[in-house]
């Protein structure tokens, strides 16, 4: 059997036996059969990272998507709340200030700040 080999300057013809030949057109077409599978994917075998998952494992999709469902959730029983709530949650949860600063500068006393604070958590929690 003759095996040809094609180089970029010329092309070499060998003969064989025909045990090797078969082999030799074995080899050959499954050579051809994964650099065929290889060119019809739809993206590279290098966008995979090392656990083979096409996306990093670091990111997650389905908690980001819940997360925003959960904020958006709780930003509309926020809004349901009176307006004296609304900013008293705002500034505690949000802005990180605590009931000394908040009771100084509305002029009350710290445990109306707080219990308020808590009748708001209590409905925002109703709400939810």
């Amino acid at each position: 059997m003759k095996i040809k080999y094609n180089f970029a300057t010329e092309t070499v013809e060998i003969e064989v036996t025909d045990d090797w030949g078969s082999i030799l057109v074995d080899l050959d077409r499954q050579e051809y059969n994964n650099n065929h599978k290889e060119t019809r994917r739809h993206c590279s075998l290098d966008a995979y990272n090392l656990d083979d998952a096409l996306f990093p494992s670091d990111v997650d999709v389905l908690r980001d998507i819940l997360k925003a469902e959960n904020d958006k959730r709780l930003h509309n029983a926020i809004a349901k709340l009176e307006p004296r709530q609304q900013k008293l949650i705002r500034q505690v949860f949000f802005e990180g200030r605590g009931y000394t600063d908040i009771a100084r500068a509305e002029g009350l006393d710290e445990s109306a700040v707080r219990h308020a604070t808590t009748r708001a958590l209590k409905k925002l929690k109703k709400l939810l």
